[in-house]
């Protein structure tokens, strides 16, 4: 079940034409592309009213104001951690599925794999199927193949188009984008960047296709470590189909002959008749039953080579484990429906796990699922990718919508007063996070007594606009008589009110007195 070959590191590409094949698999394959390429193409264009001084699009990455928002969740500069996140559990992610089921994510999700499906649909449909594709790729260069090809290049562009252009979407509002795009006002970074995704869709998704995942992804060979006998993978069970041949094709329709020509002597027929129907002219025929041909007897394989006609990347699973496989499962279905019309059982190349092979050669059953499944190395991932989720649900649930940042100045990091008081200065970022303007009250807790004031204001009160940070510089002022204005240091905590909503947020900070010099 393993392959051994020696490989060149590059090979001349071969165009692969794969044939069309119906099956769970494909499809299974065909409503993932449709939800990927619906998620896609539609989320920029979901709207989110979050108030009157906020973008109502649902999913937008916001780079000129430097926000992200995602449904009612705004993600600020300084929480990036939210980011990092989500790209963690999305890591943590691949390593379980990869590691308990094989490339599926390659099979079935990945956008090369996606956006190829795609360009070979629209291929089908306007050039034929395998045989109709091969033939036109060996024809000269006439007439009805230039308009066969103008044409589905024609298509593919416009699905390239539209692939850059729901890109740029999710950057800025969508329909003004829009509007700006198709009369020529939009930044000229909108429209390069469309032009290099519509190339590079173009190009990867119908010219290049397997060799952007054989020779330009680094995925193929990462995964590799995440795997073990125990992972789920497309797998040819040779143990079952070797020796691969017609010959058991035969060999079933002499037995099937065999069979009938038996019942119909018990029956007292004085002809014989072929079992089935796979040759209607021979239907009634003198009994002469063909010989079963016992000493060169084959496995299930037919060697029909359907496998091999539906790959998308040209491989033949019977040849082992194979870094070319992404273990779309189009095997299986065109293999299952060989196995189907031939009348054996199911499963000759399927989802199995390798480590099970010595027990299902000896005819025992394989282990159930959910051992191969729940192992250390899953569950590990699964720990992992569950403490970081948690950790990621509990920070936005305490997160408030006011905060702010103190930073004292350090040059001097203190002054002395003509009266003798010492006196701190403090930048503090007030931010609102809210959708309209909000007053916040400034104030402060400490074991001594020390009084604050605000620059540029008579009161402790800063108006904050929606969505917005504001710098305001603080003087803290302790009296010559206290011991803040002697020691070295003293802890403090500046506060931060919303008059209105009665939400408060704090953030500790030091006091330098005398004793700091």
């Amino acid at each position: 079940m393993t392959s051994q070959t020696n490989q060149p590191l590059y090979a001349a590409r071969t165009p692969i034409f794969p044939r069309r094949v119906n099956g769970f698999f494909r499809r299974f394959k065909w409503w993932i592309m449709a939800v990927t390429l619906g998620i896609y193409y539609l989320t920029p264009w979901l709207r989110w009213d979050r108030g009157v001084s906020l973008p109502d699009q649902a999913v937008l990455i916001d780079l000129a104001n430097r926000r992200f928002y995602f449904l009612w969740i705004e993600i600020w500069p300084h929480e990036f951690y939210f980011v990092a996140g989500l790209l963690i559990m999305a890591g943590l992610g691949l390593f379980l599925f990869t590691s308990a089921l094989g490339r599926v994510w390659c099979g079935y999700t990945c956008p090369q794999t996606v956006w190829t499906d795609l360009f070979l649909l629209v291929e089908r449909w306007i050039e034929g199927d395998r045989n109709a594709r091969l033939r036109l790729h060996k024809a000269t260069w006439d007439v009805r193949k230039w308009r066969l090809r103008l044409t589905k290049w024609a298509v593919w562009l416009m699905i390239a188009v539209a692939t850059g252009g729901a890109w740029v979407f999710y950057f800025t509002d969508a329909p003004t984008l829009l509007r700006d795009l198709l009369s020529f006002d939009s930044h000229p970074a909108a429209y390069i960047t469309i032009a290099i995704l519509t190339a590079t869709t173009f190009i990867f998704g119908g010219f290049l296709r397997e060799q952007v995942c054989i020779y330009m992804c680094p995925w193929p060979r990462i995964q590799a470590a995440m795997m073990d006998p125990d992972t789920i993978t497309v797998a040819y069970r040779d143990w079952r189909g070797e020796p691969r041949g017609k010959g058991n094709v035969k060999n079933r329709k002499a037995a099937e002959a065999q069979k009938a020509v038996a019942e119909a002597q018990a029956a007292g027929a004085g002809v014989a008749r072929y079992a089935g129907t796979p040759y209607p002219g021979k239907e009634a025929q003198p009994a002469t039953p063909p010989k079963l041909d016992i000493a060169n007897e084959h496995g299930d394989c037919i060697d029909c080579m359907a496998c091999v006609n539906v790959c998308p990347m040209g491989i033949d699973i019977r040849n082992g484990q194979q870094m070319e496989c992404i273990t779309c499962a189009l095997c299986i279905d065109a293999c299952d429906d060989v196995m189907a019309r031939i009348g054996k059982p199911r499963g000759l190349i399927d989802y199995l796990a390798l480590s099970d092979e010595p027990a299902e050669r000896a005819g025992a059953a394989p282990k159930p699922l959910w051992r191969h499944i729940l192992r250390p190395r899953t569950i590990l991932y699964t720990v992992m990718w569950l403490l970081v989720g948690v950790g990621l649900l509990y920070a936005l649930f305490i997160r408030s919508d006011i905060e702010l940042t103190v930073s004292p100045v350090r040059n001097p990091t203190f002054v002395v007063l003509s009266d003798g008081d010492v006196r701190n200065i403090y930048d503090v970022r007030l931010r609102n996070k809210a959708g309209e303007e909000r007053v916040f009250r400034l104030s402060l807790s400490s074991d001594a007594l020390m009084r604050i004031a605000l620059e540029g204001s008579d009161n402790l009160n800063v108006a904050v606009p929606a969505d917005t940070t504001v710098l305001q510089r603080v003087y803290v002022t302790a009296r010559a008589g206290d011991p803040a204005a002697s020691a070295d240091s003293t802890a403090l905590r500046l506060w931060v009110e919303d008059v209105t909503a009665q939400i408060r947020a704090s953030k500790a900070t030091t006091f330098n007195g005398r004793g700091a010099q």
